[in-house]
């Protein structure tokens, strides 16, 4: 796959004890996004952080914490276009943020060309 020039970057933020039919729901989104063959997702846990409850969350030393996710993926616009009603069912508690970005460069390393 090729991907170069404009795209857009599509922000998923809710919190690690979120699930979708029984898993977590970062690891979903994530194999979803590859089944529609988008370019690339990757997932984040943040130390600290809160959103819409304005509780905040952190790590405790007993307890669960709920921290931060936040997947973000790119692709072009119409593969995240076509993407954002699946991922707006899979989210029922957090915030959805698509951005403009430039790609710079997106090639696996078999792609690259040899060393000289």
């Amino acid at each position: 796959m090729k991907l170069s020039g404009r795209a857009k970057m599509v922000r998923i933020h809710f919190g690690e004890d979120d699930r979708w039919q029984g898993k977590p729901l970062h690891e979903a989104i994530v194999e979803e996004a590859r089944r529609q063959d988008l370019a690339g997702a990757t997932a984040y846990r943040g130390i600290e952080g809160y959103g819409a409850s304005s509780r905040i969350h952190r790590k405790h030393l007993f307890t669960s914490s709920d921290l931060p996710i936040m997947v973000a993926i790119i692709d072009t616009e119409e593969k995240i276009e076509r993407f954002l009603p699946t991922v707006e069912k899979m989210v029922s508690e957090g915030l959805i943020a698509m951005s403009d970005v430039e790609v710079i460069r997106y090639r696996h390393r078999e792609e690259s060309s040899p060393s000289a």
